[in-house]
């Protein structure tokens, strides 16, 4: 039992108005206490005593039935106090989200993205393999930012609006499969389609980290002319250029040509809009990335922890209710009138 000042807690049960409590023996103290009532003429009201409702001594069925309808007033009075007191059940503690930021996150799926140039460990292995795995682990540490994903190749599209579901974005980012989209790299679009999506969004921070390992090949929108828009949104945009030290070519020809990685118009989106270019050539650079992204657009912590509280007065009250009808029913088959 804990803290008795306007509120009295007993483990997940509070009482609001404790003090009701307190009249548990009133009652007793007006019958103990109270003048007895002298009945004259003319008077125009009567007030009922307890006194019908002593035993007689003999044991006999009404002296039973007396006894049982006291049990039902004391009862029914204990019930009506309990549910003035206002009785309440505390759930289990839920975080608040606190206004965190909107972040977008467009990732490349053109083929070129299954060249096996990167290192991770002592073994080479597929961009978007590492960029499944390094995506997945910066979507977990974002706290309560709304985060969504847009997949791009030859034209871009939402795989996941934006949201707090970090579990549904992850899952999304590890489904991602290469050529879905097409062969080409839309990445003006891709900014276009992501600079929609934000600026429907409430005027709060909002941020894309883009991914490519080309140039942009295919689309309607120029990237820098994207950037452009974004810019005048209030849109941060991160980029990112990923591909081996040795191949910046993206997937050697056997899929329609070389993808060199255009650093120059990815610095230029980045800066059009404050953000920042990054060049990843392994999985510890990609790492690096996403943690240096992590500092630049801090998450913002969880908000406050709430339990969700469940009224309980309407029992004792349904109670109440309950013992005074049967208490009414046992005086009518008694014959006791007050």
């Amino acid at each position: 039992m804990q803290g008795l000042a306007d509120k009295l807690i007993v483990g997940e049960l509070v009482w609001v108005w404790p003090w009701f409590l307190l009249a548990l023996p009133l009652p007793l103290l007006v019958y103990r206490f109270a003048p007895a009532r002298s009945v004259a003429s003319g008077l125009a009201l009567r007030v009922p005593d307890l006194s019908r409702f002593t035993m007689d001594g003999n044991g006999d069925e009404g002296g039973r039935l007396d006894r049982l309808a006291v049990l039902l007033l004391v009862a029914t009075w204990c019930a009506l106090l309990l549910a003035a007191a206002r009785p309440q059940a505390l759930g289990e503690p839920i975080d608040v989200a606190s206004d965190g930021r909107d972040l977008l996150m467009a990732i490349d799926i053109s083929p070129s993205m299954e060249a096996a140039d990167i290192v991770s460990g002592n073994r080479r292995t597929t961009r978007i393999a590492v960029v499944r795995e390094v995506a997945r682990a910066f979507v977990e540490g974002r706290g309560s930012d709304r985060l969504g994903l847009i997949l791009f190749g030859s034209s871009a599209y939402v795989q996941t609006p934006l949201t707090s579901d970090h579990e549904t974005v992850q899952h999304f980012v590890g489904e991602a499969v290469t050529g879905l989209a097409g062969d080409a790299t839309a990445i003006g679009d891709a900014i276009g389609l992501s600079v929609k999506r934000l600026r429907e969004r409430q005027e709060t921070s909002r941020v894309l980290v883009l991914l490519t390992d080309g140039r942009n090949s295919a689309g309607s929108l120029a990237p820098l002319q994207a950037a452009e828009l974004a810019a005048e949104s209030g849109i941060r945009i991160y980029t990112i250029g990923i591909g081996g030290e040795h191949g910046r070519r993206g997937l050697i020809d056997l899929m329609g040509g070389a993808q060199e990685i255009d650093e120059a118009t990815l610095t230029g989106v980045a800066e059009a809009t404050g953000g920042q270019y990054f060049r990843a050539r392994n999985r510890d650079d990609l790492a690096a990335v996403y943690a240096q992204i992590d500092q630049l657009e801090p998450s913002e912590e969880p908000g406050e922890r709430l339990r969700p509280i469940k009224e309980l007065h309407v029992w004792p009250l349904s109670v109440a209710l309950l013992l005074s009808i049967l208490w009414a029913w046992r005086r009518s088959h008694s014959g006791v009138v007050l």
